[in-house]
C-alpha cells in the first residue's frame, strides 16, 4: 500500500485555545484524511490533555509568557527545523506568523504552500501578509471580502481560491426553553469591531419595545468593564447577563434556548479589516437561529440576507434595533429565517469544507511531484 503524502500544518493558533482560527486548523487537521498530517503549533494551557485525546500528531513550541513577536520567531524557527524532519510533501500555512517558515520550507525542500488569509492579520501586519501572498503556491481565501483585502495588498499571488469555514453540526439542535426573549451575541470582549457597544446602545431600544427582553453575552475580555459602565449609563444594565468565558455545550445551549444571535460587526478605522467570514453565524444557523450582522465584511458570506438573517448598518443602533425587536417580535418571520440558516448551515459542515480544501492541497501536489520526478522516494523521517 502506497505511503500518504504528508502534510505539515503550522499554525500559531490551535485548540484548546478558544476562537475562530483555532477551531479552523483543528478541523482542517483532524478533517483532511487523505495525509499523514503533523501540526506545529504553540503551546498553552491544557495543550497536553488536549493533544493526548485528539488527532493528529501534535508539536507544540513551548512560548508561554514571550512576547508575541519572540513566539511568533521560535514557532518559526523549530517550524523549519521540524519540516528538515519531517519532510513534509505539502505545507498548510492557516496563519501569516507562519509564513517565512512556510517559504523557507518551500524553497528549500520544494514543498508546495498553501496560506490561509483571515482578514484582521492583512491590515495589522500589510508588510507579513504581502510575504505570505508572494511566497505561497496557493492562497485561501476565507470569504469575497478578505479575497478583496487580498488583491489591496499590491502582492500578486500564483492562485486564489475561496474557501469559507465550515461549521458543526449539531447532534440534536432542538430548541430549549426559555422565559423571556433573549438574543445572544458569542465574541470575545476584546475587538471593538464586534459591535457590542452598538448592541448596548441598541438594547435601550429593544427594551422600550420588549420589556422583558434579555440580552446575553458569551465572552470575556478587556472591553467588560467598558461595556458594563455603557449599559449602566443607558439603564440596561439589568438587561443584560454577561456570562464571561463558557464552555462549548453551555454555548451551544445558549444557542439552543436563545430566539436569535446579534453580533453587528463593523469595518474599524486604521487599517485593521474586521470580521473576515464570521463562524458564529453559521452557528446560529446550525441550530435554526436568525441573526442580525452588519452588511459589511465577511458576514455578507456568512448570511444571505432576508433568508438566513438580517443584514444591517453596523454603526446605526436604531438600526441594529429595529431587527432585534423585529426577529423578537415576529415569530414566524425567526422561525422562517431561522430554518433557511439551517440549511445554509448544512451546506458548510466541517467534513465538506475539509473535503475542498483536501483537493486543494492534492492539486499542488501533483505538479511538485512532477518536478521530483515520478520515481522519487521521499527520504525517511527521524
Amino acid at each position: 500500500m502506497a505511503a500518504r503524502p504528508r502534510l505539515l500544518i503550522l499554525t500559531p493558533d490551535y485548540p484548546p485555545a478558544p476562537g475562530g482560527i483555532q477551531l479552523m486548523a483543528h478541523r482542517y487537521a483532524s478533517g483532511i484524511a487523505g495525509f499523514d498530517t503533523r501540526v506545529l503549533t504553540l503551546s498553552g494551557p491544557g495543550a497536553k490533555e488536549f493533544d493526548r485525546e485528539s488527532a493528529p500528531a501534535v508539536r507544540r513550541v513551548g512560548a508561554n509568557g514571550l512576547p508575541r513577536s519572540v513566539r511568533g520567531g521560535l514557532l518559526n524557527a523549530v517550524a523549519f527545523a521540524d519540516a528538515l524532519r519531517f519532510r513534509p510533501d505539502v505545507t498548510l500555512c492557516v496563519h501569516i506568523v507562519a509564513s517565512p517558515a512556510a517559504a523557507a520550507i518551500r524553497a528549500v525542500l520544494g514543498a508546495p504552500n498553501v496560506q490561509i488569509f483571515h482578514a484582521e492579520e492583512i491590515g495589522g501586519r500589510p508588510k507579513l501578509a504581502a510575504f505570505a501572498i508572494r511566497h505561497a503556491d496557493e492562497v485561501i481565501a476565507v470569504s469575497r471580502y478578505t479575497a478583496a483585502l487580498i488583491a489591496a495588498t499590491g502582492a500578486t499571488p500564483a492562485s486564489v481560491r475561496l474557501i469559507s469555514p465550515g461549521v458543526d453540526i449539531p447532534g440534536d439542535p432542538s430548541p430549549l426553553a426559555v422565559d423571556r426573549p433573549t438574543f445572544v451575541t458569542v465574541a470575545r470582549l476584546e475587538e471593538r469591531y464586534k459591535g457590542h457597544d452598538v448592541l448596548v446602545r441598541a438594547l435601550a431600544l429593544v427594551h422600550a419595545r420588549v420589556p422583558d427582553v434579555n440580552w446575553v453575552v458569551i465572552g470575556d475580555g478587556s472591553l467588560r468593564a467598558g461595556i458594563e459602565a455603557l449599559a449602566r449609563t443607558y439603564g440596561v444594565l439589568g438587561a443584560i447577563s454577561f456570562l464571561g468565558t463558557v464552555s462549548d455545550e453551555q454555548r451551544n445551549e445558549w444557542l439552543r434556548r436563545a430566539h436569535l444571535l446579534a453580533m453587528p460587526s463593523r469595518l474599524p478605522a486604521g487599517g485593521f479589516a474586521g470580521e473576515g467570514f464570521g463562524i458564529a453565524f453559521l452557528e446560529a444557523g446550525a441550530y435554526g437561529k436568525p441573526v442580525v450582522a452588519g452588511n459589511v465584511g465577511g458576514a455578507l458570506d456568512s448570511v444571505s440576507d432576508g433568508e438566513s438573517g438580517l443584514l444591517v448598518d453596523p454603526n446605526d443602533p436604531v438600526a441594529v434595533a429595529d431587527a432585534i425587536t423585529r426577529l423578537l417580535l415576529d415569530g414566524e418571520l425567526a422561525a422562517r429565517l431561522g430554518a433557511a440558516g439551517q440549511r445554509r448551515a448544512q451546506s458548510y459542515a466541517w467534513p465538506i469544507i475539509a473535503q475542498r480544501l483536501e483537493a486543494v492541497l492534492l492539486e499542488r501536489l501533483a505538479p511538485a511531484a512532477a518536478g521530483r520526478g515520478a520515481s522519487s522516494v521521499p527520504p525517511p523521517r527521524a
